[in-house]
């Protein structure tokens, strides 16, 4: 199974932290939430409504690598929570660890929608979903990573992707 740094990536609602939690434990790596590394300007800028810009994102993404590559450094190999929506924040986090693996928490846009309209989050307001799935880029076919769908139980979803990764599948 996987040794490398994980992102596990998608869009709000996706239970990237909830998985991505699980999945770490399970693979005896480090749990790092991309969330807490974001400015607070960011936040303030994401809690009044207002989509992120590329040049917003770009400091976020490098604390984001270096903290990938900090880690390393201490013999510490990590999952991170990043929703790395775009092939370029995905090409700036691997700047950092070229063997980084992607897990996309992929679902429809209904089911994420159902989902998030029943939590509060400190600073992401659903409104924001929409401009979520514009900016979204799949992983490419020369991307290492993993498309794992998020219909099942967290648990279930966890498993699929154990599974994915030791199969070396794209998809689960």
């Amino acid at each position: 199974m996987s040794q490398t740094p994980l992102i596990i990536m998608g869009v709000q609602g996706t239970g990237k932290s909830t998985v991505g939690k699980a999945l770490a434990e399970r693979l005896g790596l480090s749990f790092i939430d991309g969330d807490d590394l974001h400015p607070a300007a960011n936040k303030e800028k994401m809690a009044s409504g207002t989509p992120l810009t590329d040049e917003d994102r770009a400091p976020w993404l490098d604390a984001i690598g270096q903290t990938i590559a900090d880690e390393r450094e201490r013999g510490v190999t990590c999952a991170i929570v990043c929703s790395a929506l775009k092939r370029r924040y995905r090409d700036q986090l691997r700047s950092y660890a070229p063997d980084l693996q992607f897990v996309h928490l992929a679902g429809d846009r209904d089911l994420i929608a159902r989902r998030i309209a029943h939590r509060h989050h400190e600073y992401m307001p659903a409104s924001l979903l929409d401009s979520q799935f514009a900016t979204l880029e799949q992983l490419g076919d020369d991307e290492a990573g993993i498309v794992a769908s998020i219909e099942p139980a967290a648990k279930d979803v966890v498993e699929n992707i154990l599974g994915g990764l030791n199969e070396g599948a794209r998809t689960c």
